[in-house]
């Protein structure tokens, strides 16, 4: 067949499309919808320069889970990716002209008419990419966004402003620009925590034999009555913090099963206590950044009351240090250097003005400071040090600042370096934005089982999960493997 037959039969094809298209346009235009006249407009309006899209997830966030704020946040970083596609390349490749109105009651044409190309619709771009983003995180919250945002998409041919071959193929790149912020950054069900090695542990329908200790000072109220709800036998403490410690040496010498609601520095004394009498640990997120329920899997009282309902858990490590007579344990991560350092400061001032307006402020002083980087010797080399980070359990995602760990009975510290030089300020933003750390002479990371140092200044400050104590001397870090059983969902159950 000639290529001149070949393009008499594109144009032909596309000739055919295009008048089904106009068919089917026509066709909506002539039918009566009483029931779309007072909304669709008035929709179609609302959602013009992504207004509704950005009310829609102000009103997801303000729910203050996390799934919520996750599926909101992806749900606009996905609409933003779409729209910058649209404008891009969408308009600017095929310069399509906008239907004639002739055919469309007046009552359903907009006041102000768009003056753009009309393939693909912007408007069901939006829509599709924010609403599939948005399921692809929480389908909860997708299915009820997606009424709406099939609503928007539909307006666009109702008021005549659009054929709907242009509302398919918005709809459809919305949807890709979805899935392609995914392939980014993927979602918290794509990085599930492996349930292993599971442990046995008791099933307590009820919540009788739970005994959930509470710091108040995190505004842990919402949660501990949410668990409450599932577990009406459970007993719950709530206390301030100064007696949080107390409290739960008493409720672990009772208990079948401690509970702890509150931020990391509350979870780490009750993990430290569980490991000392032998007892498996309930987890409730009441912090700020609740690194480890997160990393654990456990969002809320919904996903420990199953766990524990089910009697469903898992084994992790937990990390030790000892200095000079002085020892303590983390879950999450201990360090040395600057991040100590910021960590008083910023406990300083959260009282004052709050806790993230503190870290800012804490960062700003901490890095403006004059002072010398640590010295000690590490990997049998004396080195100058702005910071030294050991996290329980390899992060997964490069550059200095940590992600998340997927595998909590690893048996790794994931170990990152700042080397000592000029300008600390720079190597640290330079750490916290690198790919790669290995490739870096400024930073580096490693993987270790155990970690040793020594030529410690005296008074030199270790931050371990939230806390700050001073060590010198000799410094050694190491693995307490599968030590802690500790109650989360399983998938698959």
């Amino acid at each position: 067949m000639s290529p001149d037959v070949d393009l008499t039969n594109l144009k032909r094809g596309r000739h055919r499309l295009l008048t089904l298209d106009s068919g089917l346009f026509e066709f909506a235009a002539g039918r009566n919808w009483p029931a779309a006249e007072p909304v669709l407009p008035r929709l179609s309006r609302s959602a013009n320069h992504g207004v509704l899209w950005f009310a829609t997830a102000a009103a997801m966030a303000a729910s203050r889970t996390p799934r919520s704020r996750r599926a909101a946040a992806r749900g606009l970083a996905s609409l933003a990716l779409a729209s910058l596609t649209i404008n891009t390349l969408g308009k600017r490749s095929v310069r399509r002209t906008r239907p004639v109105l002739d055919p469309v009651p007046l009552v359903r044409q907009l006041k102000r008419q768009p003056i753009t190309t009309s393939f693909p619709s912007g408007h069901s771009a939006s829509a599709a990419a924010f609403a599939t983003g948005v399921a692809l995180e929480s389908p909860a919250w997708g299915a009820a966004v997606a009424p709406v945002a099939w609503s928007v998409a539909l307006s666009r041919v109702y008021t005549g402003v659009h054929f709907p071959s242009d509302v398919l193929a918005g709809a459809a790149l919305g949807a890709g620009a979805a899935f392609a912020v995914r392939g980014l950054v993927p979602t918290r069900a794509q990085v599930v925590p492996p349930a292993r090695p599971r442990a046995q542990v008791p099933a307590l329908p009820d919540g009788e034999g739970l005994v959930m200790v509470a710091n108040t000072a995190s505004g842990t109220a919402d949660r501990v009555r949410a668990l409450h709800d599932g577990l009406p036998l459970a007993e719950i403490v709530e206390c301030e913090p100064a007696d949080v410690r107390a409290e739960l040496e008493k409720a672990a010498a009772r208990a079948t099963v401690l509970g702890v609601c509150g931020g990391d520095g509350t979870v780490n004394a009750a993990a430290e206590i569980a490991l000392r009498h032998g007892v498996p640990l309930a987890v409730l997120p009441g912090g700020t950044l609740n690194h480890f329920a997160y990393d654990l899997g456990v969002e809320g009282a919904r996903d420990l009351t199953r766990a524990v309902q089910q009697g469903e858990a898992v084994r992790v490590d937990a990390g030790r240090f000892s200095s000079d007579g002085r020892e303590g344990v983390f879950v999450n991560a201990c360090s040395l250097g600057v991040y100590p350092e910021l960590v008083r400061e910023r406990e300083r001032w959260s009282r004052r003005i709050g806790g993230w307006p503190a870290g800012v402020l804490g960062a700003l002083r901490v890095l403006r400071a004059d002072r010398h980087p640590l010295e000690a010797e590490f990997r049998g080399r004396t080195r100058p040090l702005w910071l030294l980070f050991v996290g329980n359990g390899t992060y997964h995602r490069m550059g200095l600042t940590p992600g998340r760990r997927t595998d909590l009975a690893d048996g790794q510290f994931d170990v990152r370096v700042v080397h000592g030089g000029r300008r600390p300020a720079l190597r640290l933003l330079a750490a916290a934005v690198a790919g790669p750390l290995t490739r870096s002479p400024a930073h580096a990371a490693v993987q270790v089982g155990r970690l040793h140092l020594s030529g410690v200044a005296p008074g030199t400050l270790l931050a371990y999960d939230g806390e700050v104590t001073e060590v010198e001397g000799e410094v050694t870090l190491e693995k307490l493997p599968e030590a802690l059983t500790v109650y989360r969902p399983l998938p698959g159950n």
